[in-house]
């Protein structure tokens, strides 16, 4: 793609989704929306080929559909309401009908079908694009009408994101169809503690981005697809593939790994709010996240395949690119549990 054409569709990404989350105005949002949704779908055919118009084409229908039922939601509220800001939606039907079409946007169950197969055609970097920075504009709406979401409805989406984002995983081979499940269940974790305490939320984003991102760009370096590809990296980069091994069992959610601190602040918040079960059901489904990520890890560290070569330390030598920029972020993915205490202080 041109450099001149594909920074200006970038440009129109990012300005779209700062529009939807700077935005006071219902009309505004939408226009975001519209924005972000018409400029990503030229990055996601960057590698033109027929799997990928039709990953773009099933993003297109999803995505025009939620923006459909939104404006459906705004209309509404408006006529109810008489104002196009963003206030309380006081008809229930209004909150309903936007909080299905952020879910379709996000990913949520029973919404989630598109997100796999979107996820699986398109390429490396632009899967990174669809399942970090498209998540922002859609959380930061929820965000706002989060005091008038019907807490049911949003409880039981959040519980079976998480029920699917394990149950999906657990017989997949391509790395971005793990990376897409994995996506679901973070969603719902998200959202079953957005009611309870938005600014959790937030943290949970935030380190979401982080692992998801450092994963993405040890996929992208290792030029790996498939949990053979990933496997056969073990004797080429052991250094960058205990790393991504490393990532993915923070995204599991491993107690000594970044990725339990949003886990343990969820289940401790939901506790507090007299909520047992739902915290419980979200324990025991995260860990079919965390088995089919051990799997993974098994299946890659744990089995070595013979080499008739002496290239064993080529990767002493190649790809030290990745090593100015990764650093941090890998420590912020992995290594920093013991500051959850510090993370009080966001409340």
């Amino acid at each position: 793609m041109n450099p001149l054409i594909f920074s200006m569709i970038m440009t129109t990404v990012i300005l779209g989704t700062m529009i939807v989350m700077t935005s006071s105005h219902w009309l505004l949002i939408w226009i975001g929306f519209e924005m972000n949704m018409l400029a990503i779908i030229p990055i996601l055919m960057k590698n033109y080929n027929p799997r990928s118009m039709e990953a773009s084409t099933k993003y297109f229908l999803t995505q025009a559909t939620a923006s459909m039922l939104l404006m459906l939601a705004v209309v509404i509220n408006l006529l109810y309401s008489g104002q196009w800001t963003i206030t309380k939606m006081i008809n229930p039907t209004a909150s309903i009908i936007m909080t299905l079409a952020l879910a379709m946007k996000l990913g949520l169950a029973p919404f989630h079908f598109w997100m796999p197969e979107v996820t699986q055609g398109i390429s490396l970097s632009s899967g990174l694009i669809l399942l970090t920075w498209q998540k922002l504009a859609p959380l930061s709406v929820l965000y706002l009408i989060s005091p008038s979401i019907n807490t049911n409805m949003l409880l039981l989406m959040a519980l079976t994101s998480v029920a699917i984002g394990g149950w999906g995983g657990l017989n997949q081979t391509q790395l971005r169809k793990i990376m897409a499940y994995s996506s679901i269940g973070h969603m719902g974790w998200m959202t079953a503690i957005l009611i309870y305490n938005p600014t959790m939320t937030l943290l949970n984003l935030s380190l979401y981005i982080a692992m998801t991102l450092s994963t993405f760009m040890l996929f992208i370096t290792t030029a790996s697809t498939t949990t053979l590809s990933l496997s056969h990296m073990w004797n080429k980069m052991p250094l960058i593939t205990t790393i991504i091994l490393t990532l993915m069992l923070s995204l599991g959610g491993l107690p000594p790994l970044t990725g339990f601190m949003p886990k343990w602040m969820i289940i401790q918040e939901l506790t507090k709010n007299q909520s047992i079960i739902i915290p419980t059901i979200m324990a025991i489904t995260a860990l079919l996240n965390l088995f089919f990520y051990m799997r993974l890890t098994y299946a890659t560290s744990l089995t070595m395949f013979p080499t008739t070569n002496n290239t064993k330390i080529k990767w002493q030598f190649e790809n030290t690119k990745w090593m100015t920029y990764m650093p941090p972020l890998i420590i912020i993915s992995t290594m920093i549990l013991p500051l959850t205490p510090m993370t009080v202080l966001l409340d």
